[in-house]
């Protein structure tokens, strides 16, 4: 197979597990708000929730994780990618998505059987977290030169700063 194609699918597999990434929190978020509703409400929003999530998380999200890694891991074999610098940062931070991925699972397990550990401010922040390592990720490949990796950083952390000042003043707006 081309590597052009072994590129592209990886590519596809990526975006979709991003989209299955922050798309679930949304749901863990909205599953989560429902338990103060009244209870035939709550009752009905937590058996439709325990259901997308189950759809999205092992019909998507699982999958595109797998695939993604798989591609990737044959471009870096078929190029000896071992040894660029910007290879390995790429690798950390796919190994802290994956992490993510481990964390958010659980929290998935959790929410099945209604245990709620997070409230949803604590997830809007988590949610945030894949967007950081969607853009770390994205400017280190693109990037690849060690001093735009600096601005890539810099540019991350203040990436960072803004979200979390995002929620805060969203919780505030949402709380008046």
């Amino acid at each position: 197979m081309g590597i052009l194609y072994i590129k592209a699918l990886h590519i596809v597999f990526v975006v979709s597990w991003f989209a299955g990434l922050l798309y679930i929190v949304r749901l863990f978020i909205y599953h989560t708000e429902a338990e103060v509703k009244p209870e035939v409400e709550r009752n009905a929003l937590r058996d439709q929730f325990r259901i997308m999530e189950k759809r999205l998380w092992y019909g998507i999200t699982w999958p595109a994780a797998i695939l993604a890694t798989i591609f990737g891991y044959w471009m870096v074999i078929r190029f000896n990618y071992w040894n660029q610098p910007w290879m390995m940062v790429k690798l950390a931070l796919t190994t802290l998505l994956m992490v993510y991925q481990v964390i958010t699972h659980i929290h998935f397990l959790r929410l099945q059987k209604d245990i709620i550990r997070w409230n949803s401010l604590h997830l809007r922040i988590w949610n945030e977290v894949a967007t950081l390592l969607l853009v770390a990720i994205v400017f280190v490949v693109t990037l690849k030169n060690a001093m735009d990796w600096l601005y890539g950083v810099l540019g991350f952390l203040l990436l960072g700063v803004m979200l979390m000042l995002a929620i805060r003043i969203y919780k505030r707006l949402r709380k008046k």
